[in-house]
């Protein structure tokens, strides 16, 4: 049987920014090696900047060597010569800018359907709901290390349970690093910054507040709200609540059509109990399968990744009989291919499951056959769902997962499921 559980707490929220470090030269740098180059501009005084035969040509991106020249972004690429005579200049390319964009967005899309593309180069995830008994700080190094061996560059990744201080957090120290904002962490981390370093605060601002005598994030934060709202009104209290650390403002996300859906969780500890394994591909099938109805889409295609405690990936995919987005029959298969590659004993760090050929609910060809008991279980599917979409994902939990971490509450409902063999 499976067992769902469906609690009334209310999680915090659980909100990463991703952050690409120096993107516009990281990205025409990893495009070069890529070429054959034998240069990596990240590591030599370089700029990304405009035309240089015209006096309007500017510096739009610089390597960290450029910036110690005192090379900054915004300046002409005739200062930025004065500096340093030697500097390499490259010019802006934004389709390869867009392309690596969209492969930063690809692959957090396998974390969280809810990203809010902030800019060219920096994302809001939501992770509230996809966190599978995982927590948001293992996601961020996972991302991390995921964006560096997979896509070739880096990113900042900062950690925390609003956008507002999740942002302040990947300005923190860089490049290519994780840091947490939580809100025990405001009056050390973020209270001895400057008033400039708070976001959204404009620079005309910052000499108004000066002339109050308030030069840090922590001295805005103890001033008196109520005059700074007499002094700049609605943006007063705006300000006062930012450096307090408060932002109940939501990822702004469009759900696209996916070509494909997966996830995958990297385990707190190596795990060699093939029953263990198949209890987190069943949660991971949950959520894809979840995310499957969500869209309005089922899938062709199962593929079982299994990554060892010496890094060492395999993978497995199988073609469906039919169409589906049903978690019971998608599991059965999965579990299938999971017995198919593990080898009794291997310590496992990692296990993902995804879904793909995806095709929208309407076009699937109807069978003669199964039709009945297909029903009956999209039946059970649409009734979980609806309690996820009402109560929050992790609110109706398997109480398989116990073992897992879960703890049950005392006033919890319960949804039963025959499960798979």
């Amino acid at each position: 049987m499976i067992i769902y559980i469906i609690s009334g707490d209310i999680m915090e929220r659980q909100i990463l920014h991703v952050d690409v470090n120096n993107a516009f030269l990281s990205w025409t740098a990893v495009e070069m090696l890529r070429k054959g180059s034998k240069i990596d501009i990240r590591e030599i005084p370089a700029v990304i900047g405009g035309d240089e035969t015209k006096r309007s040509g500017i510096v739009l991106a610089k390597s960290p060597k450029a910036k110690m020249f005192g090379i900054s972004t915004g300046e002409t690429l005739y200062q930025a010569r004065m500096k340093c005579p030697g500097i390499r200049v490259y010019p802006v390319n934004f389709k390869l800018y867009k392309e690596n964009s969209n492969k930063l967005y690809k692959l957090l899309l396998q974390y969280t359907d809810k990203i809010e593309r902030f800019s060219i180069d920096e994302c809001f995830l939501d992770m509230s709901d996809y966190l599978i008994g995982d927590t948001l700080l293992n996601k961020a190094y996972e991302i991390n290390k995921r964006v560096k061996s997979e896509l070739g560059f880096t990113v900042n990744v900062g950690v925390a349970h609003n956008k507002l201080l999740a942002k302040m957090a990947s300005d923190f120290t860089k490049p290519d690093r994780v840091h947490t904002l939580f809100e025990e962490e405001i009056k050390t981390k973020m209270w001895p910054l400057p008033t400039s370093e708070l976001f959204m605060l404009g620079r005309k601002t910052i000499p108004k507040l000066y002339n109050m005598r308030i030069k840090t994030i922590g001295q805005l934060a103890q001033t008196d709200k109520e005059l700074l709202v007499k002094k700049f009104g609605k943006h007063g209290l705006m300000r006062w609540e930012y450096a307090n650390g408060i932002d109940n403002s939501e990822v702004q996300y469009k759900f696209e059509k996916p070509k494909g859906i997966g996830n995958s969780t990297t385990l707190a500890v190596d795990v060699n109990d093939i029953t263990k394994l198949e209890e987190i591909l069943l949660v991971l099938t949950e959520q894809v399968t979840y995310r499957l109805r969500k869209y309005n889409m089922l899938a062709n295609v199962v593929n079982v990744q299994l990554r060892t405690k010496d890094f060492k990936d395999k993978s497995h995919q199988r073609k469906l009989s039919e169409a589906t987005s049903n978690t019971k029959f998608i599991y059965a298969e999965a579990k299938v291919l999971l017995h198919e590659m593990y080898k009794i004993g291997t310590p496992i760090r990692l296990i993902g499951m995804r879904v793909d050929n995806l095709i929208e609910k309407n076009e699937k060809q109807l069978s003669l056959f199964g039709e009945q008991d297909n029903e009956k279980q999209d039946k059970i599917d649409e009734v979980v769902d609806s309690l996820k979409q009402k109560y929050g994902f992790n609110s109706i939990t398997r109480a398989g997962k116990l073992s897992l971490g879960t703890v049950l509450n005392d006033n919890s409902k319960v949804v039963t499921e025959n499960r798979p063999q």
